[in-house]
């Protein structure tokens, strides 16, 4: 094996462009999509930062073909002439030097103290790592071209021109390249997205995006910012007005760290239907959050739990709540600023600031407190609401805990599910699970099935209706657990206050159909709605994946004269086979499942070449879940109704022989 020499001529350092197309991810914090949208952002960061300072009030994004992208500002200018005091032009500093920028002077402070992009990183790092950029700039009277191509100024990639024109401002036009990044398909949620951010955090400035290859264009303008954003997230539902306050400080991360200036808005209400945290930095929308996160969470938690005890709304004993039983009903979102602000990295989706946090969380209790003195009415309907989801919460984890010990055990001698008839296949490809109405069903489906692939599992009577009763009351019933036992796959539930109880997976399923065969009459009906129910409570992608069916069981058995036996379905199959026969006949009605012969089961209910199957969708279960209601509810009015409306249309379905 050969040994590689390590020397001092080992070390090599890398220089220009390469200090990015080698190593993008160090600048924007991956070498994929995501890396490659930093640096869109990046383009934008200087446009919105000029806005913000009142240099132009609109700025406009095109997505061209071929994943080119163009940044259009009517701001300053980029300065790219000759610099006397560096002996360089500007564009070689701005869009070649990394760490060269107009922002780090004190001459210039108070224009870019709550800047986007302070490091002079953004504009040259895109520029290094596209294949090629275009850079066309109205300023002090002249048009300024640019050329760059894989991180390099073109050939006569610098042209100034005198031009008359009536406004100033840049066009930045680039393709991101693919040696550089793996994926640069950025996609149109992505930049209308962000867009739709930039102009909720910067009131006053419309945001242009337009879409080339699908001739779409999204304008984006909030007079009144978050305030505004609030007010549109929340639909009208919310339970108490929209309180939006501001303020302004000065502070220091360390005592022995100078002071910096901080500004910040803030606007919140609670929804019961909704609920949104958003945070934004500097115009930076903050992802993972860090500082404002941990001041909303540390403030609000402060604030209503103390005023839960002032209205003594705990029971005795009741743990305090907790932010997750805030954030269930909460919409909030702070738009901060500072003029000195340490990022978690380069991509800016986290700040650190301790004095931040601080400002934040004493301006959100000092407000918040207020708001409560003023409008008690509306803080204890809040406090009310936070309790419901907090008690929901608790509620919903024991039932977890209970539920996850009831199903986590796998059925076998020890653990037996009550009267369930397993088959002899473990393959879950070919395996039917037939759910009987009683004990009487099962004692004929025995002797009638193909025990190879067909299980049988009986229900005793009529289980609850899952649509009207709460999670608790379900998971307390014998019969579902039974059910969600011999399924296998867990239950999924998406509710706000019991995603805990969510368990759900479809590779645990056990069989490949499950079938409902229920007697043909009403009470049969009847047992098969509300399982059906169930599993469109519990279960629903069982439902839309095609795994639930119904097994038709024969109303009518017509026997002739010569012994040959007819089954129908329905009246209209009855009246329809008795019209055919040419020969003296017996008509019996169908005694129920229990009382079929083995033969018969076997011929119309279980045998896959013979048998009549519904599969089932959810616009099934709905439908005859409210045609029951309407039938067999309380709601008499409404059954009259429907009766002198359609009940013209059953007559011939009526046995009236």
């Amino acid at each position: 094996m050969q040994k590689s020499n390590y020397t001092n001529e080992s070390i090599t350092a890398l220089k220009g462009a390469d200090r990015v197309r080698k190593r993008p991810s160090v600048i924007f914090g991956s070498d994929g999509l995501e890396g490659c949208q930093h640096s869109f952002f990046e383009i934008l960061s200087n446009a919105i930062d000029e806005a913000r300072q009142g240099f132009g009030n609109e700025i406009t994004v095109i997505r061209h073909f071929n994943n080119v992208i163009t940044v259009i500002d009517r701001a300053r200018g980029i300065p790219v002439d000759f610099n006397k005091k560096e002996q360089r032009y500007n564009w070689e500093l701005i869009f070649t030097e990394l760490y060269a920028g107009g922002k780090y002077e004190n001459n210039t402070a108070d224009i870019y103290e709550y800047s986007l992009g302070l490091n002079g990183l953004g504009l040259c790092a895109t520029q290094y790592s596209s294949e090629f950029m275009e850079a066309i700039i109205h300023r002090d009277g002249f048009e300024y071209r640019l050329n760059f191509e894989k991180g390099e100024i073109a050939e006569n990639g610098f042209v100034k021109e005198p031009k008359k024109y009536r406004h100033t401002g840049s066009i930045i036009k680039w393709r991101p390249d693919l040696d550089v990044f793996k994926e640069i398909d950025i996609p149109i949620d992505f930049f209308t997205s962000t867009l739709k951010k930039q102009s909720i955090v910067n009131p006053g400035v419309k945001f242009v995006f337009r879409d080339e290859p699908t001739d779409v264009v999204h304008e984006y303008l909030y007079e009144n910012g978050i305030k505004d954003y609030v007010e549109e997230i929340s639909l009208g539902k919310n339970l108490s007005s929209i309180l939006y306050f501001e303020d302004s400080g000065m502070g220091q991360d360390r005592d022995d760290m100078p002071k910096y200036k901080v500004k910040a808005q803030v606007a919140l209400t609670f929804n019961n239907e909704v609920n949104c945290l958003e945070y934004f930095h500097n115009s930076s929308f903050l992802e993972h959050g860090g500082s404002p996160d941990k001041a909303v969470k540390n403030a609000l938690v402060y604030e209503l739990d103390k005023f839960i005890k002032q209205e003594s709304k705990y029971v005795k004993n009741e743990k305090k709540i907790s932010f997750i039983d805030i954030q269930d009903s909460l919409i909030i979102v702070t738009n901060s600023f500072s003029t000195v602000t340490s990022y978690e990295n380069q991509t800016k989706k986290a700040i650190t600031n301790k004095f931040i946090q601080e400002f934040l969380t004493d301006m959100i209790r000092k407000n918040l407190e207020i708001f409560f003195i003023e409008n008690k009415e509306d803080a204890i309907k809040i406090v009310d609401q936070i309790l419901v989801n907090k008690r929901s919460r608790e509620k919903a984890e024991t039932t977890r805990l209970n539920l996850k010990k009831t199903l986590g055990n796998k059925i076998d001698v020890t653990n037996r599910v009550k009267k369930f008839v397993d088959c002899r296949s473990k393959d879950p490809n070919v395996k039917e699970l037939y759910i009987l109405e009683g004990d009487s069903a099962l004692g004929a489906t025995k002797l009638a099935r193909n025990s190879d692939f067909q299980a049988l599992m009986p229900i005793r009577g009529k289980i609850l209706n899952c649509l009207k009763a709460d999670y608790d009351k379900i998971f307390q019933s014998d019969i579902i657990i039974d059910l969600v036992k011999v399924f296998g796959c867990g239950v999924e539930i998406k509710t706000r206050h019991n995603k805990e109880l969510d368990t759900f997976n479809l590779d645990n399923l056990k069989w490949d159909k499950i079938i409902i065969c229920t007697d043909a009459d009403v009470d049969g009906f009847q047992i098969r709605t509300l399982v059906l129910t169930m599993i469109f409570r519990l279960v629903p992608t069982l439902i839309e994946t095609g795994k639930i069916y119904i097994a038709e069981s024969p109303l009518f058995e017509i026997t002739t004269s010569d012994q040959k036996t007819y089954f129908a379905y329905n009246e209209r199959e009855k009246n329809q086979i008795v019209q055919q026969l040419k020969k003296k006949y017996t008509i019996q009605r169908s005694k129920g499942l229990g009382e079929n012969d083995p033969d018969m089961m076997w011929q119309t209910t279980m045998n896959p070449e013979t048998r009549k199957l519904i599969k089932v969708s959810p616009e099934d279960v709905l439908s005859t879940e409210r045609m029951f209601e309407l039938l067999l509810g309380d709601d008499l009015e409404g059954r009259k109704q429907f009766i002198e409306v359609n009940g013209e249309a059953y007559l011939e379905m009526l046995d009236l022989s």
